[in-house]
């Protein structure tokens, strides 16, 4: 085994940083024999609450400060990109068990550091859930720092005896073991609070963008085995910063437009030129990315009234059809350099292999249909609804 001041790495993810303070090998076996979410949940929470309050520790932080905001940071990737967290997973089960009124700020990833999100949350009676995400994790996340100490409990109960534990082992070795955190209490059942050791903050402060990025590729590890088909699962474990502007889709359609009248695949109204929006016909949500072969002209109603739904089966063969339209108006428009541009996109997106084959109806149409049907099957399965579309289609 490493030594405490070696750098040291667990499977492919980055290299968490040497230190003589603090013991990194312990440190790196906190998600050793996961079996679900939870530990990533939670140390990615602690990280958060920490740089939250400048990693200043003189302050417990509470279960309930810590479910709250583990809740805030599952909310994105189970609710909103619908991504499983395993079927015996309690903190999507708790998050669900809440009627979560989610405001516009929250889904236009607006709101940063999650306050409002959090807000959202704290507005629930939390009692029961609390109670319930409190019972282990906080307490079997450390006890790769008390191997030794804990190896006499009997096996029979390892269980829960470990749990009963810990705190007291935690607190006796706080000075010489140094684990990343101790309780308020050395009695099991009245615990309600961590304390961060100082060294652990001090350390955590210093390669604060390191270990997180260290937890975020172990959690994406996790959450890969359980979404193995997803499309653009590392984009969707946390909220994006922002959205990404789609001025260069809007004037690849602009263009479109000045040859032709194109009409809203949805509700067959005209598209004005000066006033439309884009939609994404597989939602965002789903296949996280703005690519054009995946990109429509829509009145702005229609756009807001679809949101993140998935498309009804009928309208892809209008989607097929104008998008053709558009990718032959910009063969004939651009200039070679700017078309050969315009579809890589496509071509990476559909698995097409010669460029003629985008000019070709039929063809456009095979790519689409062996492209988007496994997706929204995959995305239907994922729980992503199906827009009821307006009367007037």
């Amino acid at each position: 085994m490493a030594e405490k001041g070696a750098g040291y790495y667990t499977g492919n993810s980055p290299k968490l940083p040497p230190s003589e303070e603090v013991n990194i090998p312990a440190f790196s076996r906190l998600f050793a024999d996961t079996t679900n979410s939870y530990k990533f949940v939670f140390f990615i929470s602690l990280l958060d609450i920490l740089r939250r309050r400048n990693f200043e520790v003189s302050q417990p932080i509470t279960f309930e400060e810590l479910v709250v905001e583990m809740l805030a940071n599952a909310w994105y990737p189970h609710t909103y990109f619908k991504l499983s967290f395993g079927t015996q997973d309690q903190i999507t089960k708790n998050l669900d068990s809440l009627s979560l009124e989610i405001a516009e700020p929250i889904l236009k990833f607006t709101d940063t550091d999650k306050k409002l999100l959090r807000a959202t949350i704290e507005s629930q009676d939390l009692s029961g859930v609390v109670k319930k995400l409190q019972r282990f994790v906080p307490f079997r996340l450390i006890t790769p720092f008390f191997e030794k100490e804990l190896a006499d409990i009997p096996n029979k109960h390892k269980g829960s005896n470990l749990d009963y534990a810990v705190p007291k082992v935690a607190e006796a070795n706080f000075g010489s073991l140094k684990p990343l955190y101790r309780f308020d209490s050395n009695q099991y059942s009245s615990c309600q609070s961590i304390i961060i050791h100082p060294d652990w903050a001090d350390y955590l402060q210093k390669h604060y963008r390191i270990v997180r990025g260290w937890a975020a590729w172990e959690w994406l590890d996790y959450m890969q085995r359980r979404n193995p088909n997803t499309p653009g699962l590392v984009n969707k474990l946390f909220a994006p910063s922002k959205r990404e502007s789609l001025s260069k889709q809007t004037t690849y359609w602009k263009i479109v437009l000045q040859s032709l009248d194109l009409h809203c695949i949805y509700s067959g109204q005209r598209i004005d030129p000066q006033r439309f929006s884009l939609d994404h016909y597989l939602p965002w949500s789903f296949i996280a990315h703005d690519q054009l072969w995946n990109l429509i002209p829509t009145t702005p109603e229609i756009n807001s009234s679809k949101s993140n739904d998935l498309p009804p089966p009928e309208f892809l063969e209008r989607f097929i059809t104008t998008q053709h339209q558009g990718l032959s108006i910009c063969h004939q428009k651009l200039s070679n350099k700017a078309w050969e541009k315009i579809v890589e996109a496509y071509i990476e997106g559909l698995n097409i292999h010669n460029q003629d084959d985008l000019l070709d109806l039929e063809k456009l149409r095979n790519a689409y249909d062996n492209v988007v049907h496994p997706l929204i099957s995959l995305a239907s399965h994922q729980g992503f609804k199906v827009w009821q579309a307006p009367d007037i289609a």
